[in-house]
């Protein structure tokens, strides 16, 4: 399934699923083309935290500064682990693919906890744990490429890499998939919360979160709490901040500090920037994909299920 989203007709930004055997481990296959050439016509947006993406950028067109750091030209294949913190990019002419992966993605691909890789981008190309990833980077021609022919390609490689987990893993991964469910429902917004549903000490949960998921519970369970109020601005920016929030927010003040903590700015700085991309892709992945936003997307297929 394909869905195409764009603010402007120099943003073309399509959305793929993948086959449902690969759902519990990658949301979406994505492509971005800017057309356009001078610096004038670079489009730039901020872009809100997510689970690990992996970005193929034949050309070298974009520039990304995350957490508020400088704008920096980004490899061409370059790993971005989960984040808790925005990423100020600027894209020029060319295009782009990413593949964005859901933690059980990340278990099976890379050799690395989480928390290695928070808030960080690495180059594909030079980072030893990342070494499974360059089948992928090699699916993207330089220049101009046939996108279904690309498209497919990576599909083919994720179902090799993804094929089956490793000897002993099957519970952790089981255990994996019952936290984030958990993180990502909506009812649960306190840790105590969690372990007691879970069965689990607050201490092993923190450990095994850090390490899978990259964070503690509490950030995550405040992230989510953050992303799930954003994401219904970016699908209707004419609501107000106060209309957006979750149930889980006192007030909006609270809000307010928690969109300074993730977004490096206050809500209205965000509202009176443009947001070329991240509106279209919130609108093109709510219509494909169920969800605005990546860290919404729920695994909701068994392991092995079709």
């Amino acid at each position: 399934m394909m869905t195409i989203g764009g603010a402007s007709p120099a943003i073309a930004l399509r959305f793929f699923l993948p086959p449902g055997h690969l759902r519990p481990f990658v949301t979406t296959l994505y492509h971005l083309e800017i057309s356009g050439g001078g610096e004038d016509d670079a489009v730039e947006d901020w872009l809100h935290p997510e689970w690990a993406n992996l970005r193929l950028i034949p050309d070298r067109t974009i520039e990304a500064g995350m957490g508020g750091g400088p704008l920096e030209r980004v490899p061409r294949a370059v790993m971005a682990g989960p984040t808790s913190v925005t990423t100020h990019f600027r894209a020029r002419k060319g295009r782009s693919w990413g593949i964005g992966f859901l933690p059980l993605g990340w278990v099976r691909l890379i050799g690395a906890p989480a928390n290695a890789y928070a808030d960080r981008y690495a180059d594909v190309e030079t980072d030893p744990a990342l070494e499974r990833l360059r089948k992928l980077c090699a699916c993207v021609l330089d220049g101009d490429g046939d996108l279904v022919a690309e498209r497919d390609a990576m599909v083919g490689e994720l179902d090799a890499l993804l094929a089956d987990p490793a000897v002993g893993e099957g519970a952790r991964e089981a255990r994996l998939l019952r936290i984030e469910e958990a993180i990502t429902d909506p009812r649960f917004h306190s840790v105590t919360e969690l372990a007691q549903t879970l069965g689990m000490s607050t201490r092993t949960m923190e450990r095994f979160c850090s390490r899978v998921f990259g964070f503690g519970p509490q950030l995550l369970l405040r992230r989510q709490r953050f992303v799930r109020s954003l994401a219904k601005f970016m699908l209707d920016p004419s609501l107000k901040w106060i209309d957006t929030l979750d149930t889980h927010y006192h007030d909006q003040a609270h809000f307010v500090r928690d969109f300074r903590r993730f977004m490096m700015m206050s809500p209205s700085e965000y509202a009176s920037l443009p947001h070329p991309v991240l509106m279209a892709a919130a609108h093109a992945r709510a219509a494909i994909a169920g969800e605005a936003m990546q860290v919404l997307h729920k695994s909701s297929r068994p392991l092995g299920g079709e």
